[in-house]
C-alpha cells in the first residue's frame, strides 16, 4: 500500500510549509527581515513499465508507460530577496540600505558575518555596534565630545562639535555585496555568513557597483507579506488535512482486506 508513504510525506511536507510560514509571522517586525518559501520536489518514480518499452503484443512502442510516483520531499527554504519599507525613526545611528547590500560586522570569534539590520549603537568608547554589541567593519569611532553626527548617502560620517560649524569627517560605512545573496547562511540575530553557494564578498562604496545608498534616521522593515501568508498557511493545512484523509482511506482499504473471508 504505497500511499501510506506517499501521504506521510505529503503531511510532513506541509508541516515544513507551515513552519516556515510561521517563521516569517513571527518575523514581521524584525528589521531587515525576508521572507522564506518552503520550495519542494517529487521523489522518484518506480518504473513499472519505461516510456518507450516495446510491447510485446503487436512491437508497438508505448507512448507514456507507467511510472508510479512516491511522494515529495523539501527542495529549499529560499529567501525571497525584497526591499522592506523605510520606517523613519530619527535616529542618528539608524541607517536603512536603499537597494542591495550588507553591513558587514565582527563577532566576537573573529568571524565575519553580514547584517542589512542598520538598528547601530555606540559604546562607552564611541565605537559604533550593533545592537549585540558587533563591531561594525570598518571600525568607526566617535569622538566623546561630538555633538552630533551626520551620514550622507555614500558612508561618510562626519561629526560636529560645538566649536566649529563645519563637521569633521570621521569614517566611512562600506557595503558587501554577493553575487548569490540568497545562498549566505542564516545565523539568526539578523546575521549572514558566506557560503561557497553565495560566493565572495565584494566589498565597495554605497552606490557603487549595484549596491544601494545609506538613509540616516530611517530603518528597514519586514518584507514580509501577513496576507500572503495568511493564505499560504490555509492552503498549506488543507493540503495536511487532504493527505491525512489518504491515510485514512488507504487504512480501512488494508482493513476491508483482512476481513475478507
Amino acid at each position: 500500500m504505497r500511499a501510506l508513504k506517499i501521504a506521510a510525506t505529503g503531511m510532513l511536507a506541509q508541516q515544513m510549509r507551515v513552519e516556515t510560514i510561521s517563521n516569517n509571522l513571527a518575523n514581521m517586525s524584525t528589521t531587515g527581515y525576508n521572507a522564506r518559501r518552503a520550495e519542494f520536489a517529487d521523489l522518484h518514480y518506480q518504473q513499472m513499465t519505461r516510456p518507450g518499452a516495446i510491447n510485446a503484443s503487436d512491437g508497438t512502442v508505448l507512448p507514456t508507460g507507467v511510472q508510479l510516483g512516491l511522494g515529495v520531499r523539501p527542495a529549499a527554504v529560499s529567501v525571497h530577496l525584497a526591499q522592506g519599507s523605510l520606517a523613519a525613526t530619527g535616529g542618528d545611528l539608524d541607517l536603512a540600505i536603499d537597494g542591495n547590500g550588507y553591513f558587514e560586522v565582527t563577532l566576537p570569534s573573529g568571524q565575519t558575518a553580514y547584517t542589512r539590520d542598520g538598528a547601530l549603537k555606540r559604546t562607552g568608547e564611541g565605537l559604533i555596534v550593533t545592537s549585540d554589541g558587533y563591531a561594525v567593519a570598518p571600525e568607526i569611532v566617535v569622538p566623546e565630545d561630538a555633538r552630533s553626527i551626520s551620514i550622507n548617502g555614500d558612508g561618510e560620517v562626519y561629526a560636529y562639535f560645538a566649536d566649529a560649524a563645519a563637521g569633521q569627517l570621521i569614517g566611512q560605512f562600506d557595503l558587501t555585496g554577493f553575487s548569490n545573496p540568497k545562498g549566505l547562511e542564516a545565523l539568526g540575530s539578523n546575521l549572514f555568513a558566506e557560503t561557497d553557494a553565495s560566493g565572495p564578498p565584494v566589498v565597495t562604496t554605497p552606490g557603487l557597483d549595484g549596491l544601494g545608498t545609506l538613509r540616516q534616521g530611517y530603518l528597514e522593515e519586514s518584507s514580509v507579506d501577513a496576507v500572503r501568508e495568511i493564505t499560504d498557511l490555509i492552503a498549506a493545512q488543507r493540503g495536511y488535512e487532504m493527505n491525512s484523509k489518504v491515510i485514512s482511506a488507504a487504512d480501512q482499504m488494508m482493513g476491508a482486506m483482512t476481513q475478507i473471508r
